[in-house]
């Protein structure tokens, strides 16, 4: 890896961090800069502003969100609905235990008016990508009736008490309260 693309990463993590601890409006350049060790000019080498920087940041959590949940679409073996919703749910928890900046930005932490139109584009490819699985679902008979969009996004919010726990530390991923909310998504939808 070259000085540059060691520099992009140092500025990225660091940016990560105080995006998920301080806030994106808390956070300024020279915070960023000072932190990761360069000069605050440096930044905007890499990224037009912090606005830019921060779209990218949640871009790529968004595309490990996607990824997880169509790897689980794509795998036969994952079985009906309520299978691949249960082994999505495992992913994003794993992924709130190592990934912990990751997940706070993507699912946790509404970013608001920040959001440029690729960042909206890539958190909606999430959404339907978790709406496909609940449609199978739905067609198997073992999701509700009604709008994919609503019980896609009903999932989602429970999970993400799960994900608030993990984040916090105050579960792990082989916790029973894990193991209680995953269920508790899937009883919100099925039929």
């Amino acid at each position: 890896m070259t000085a540059t693309e060691l520099t992009r990463q140092r500025l990225i993590r660091t940016a990560l961090e105080l995006f998920t601890t301080r806030g994106y409006h808390d956070t300024t350049t020279a915070q960023i800069a000072k932190r990761a060790g360069i000069a605050e000019g440096t930044i905007y080498r890499h990224f037009a502003s912090k606005q830019q920087l921060f779209n990218e940041l949640y871009r790529a959590a968004q595309r490990w969100e996607t990824k997880i949940v169509q790897e689980t679409a794509r795998d036969r073996a994952a079985g009906p609905a309520k299978a691949q919703l249960t082994a999505v749910a495992q992913g994003l928890v794993e992924g709130a235990l190592h990934d912990t900046g990751v997940v706070k930005l993507g699912l946790l932490e509404p970013p608001g008016g920040i959001l440029d139109d690729e960042s909206r584009k890539t958190e909606h490819e999430f959404r339907l990508a978790l709406e496909r699985i609940v449609a199978e679902g739905k067609a198997q008979g073992s999701v509700r009736t009604g709008a994919v969009e609503i019980w896609a996004g009903v999932w989602l919010a429970t999970i993400r008490h799960a994900l608030e726990k993990v984040v916090a530390g105050d579960w792990k991923p082989s916790d029973t309260g894990v193991r209680l909310v995953i269920d508790a998504a899937w009883r919100a939808i099925s039929a």
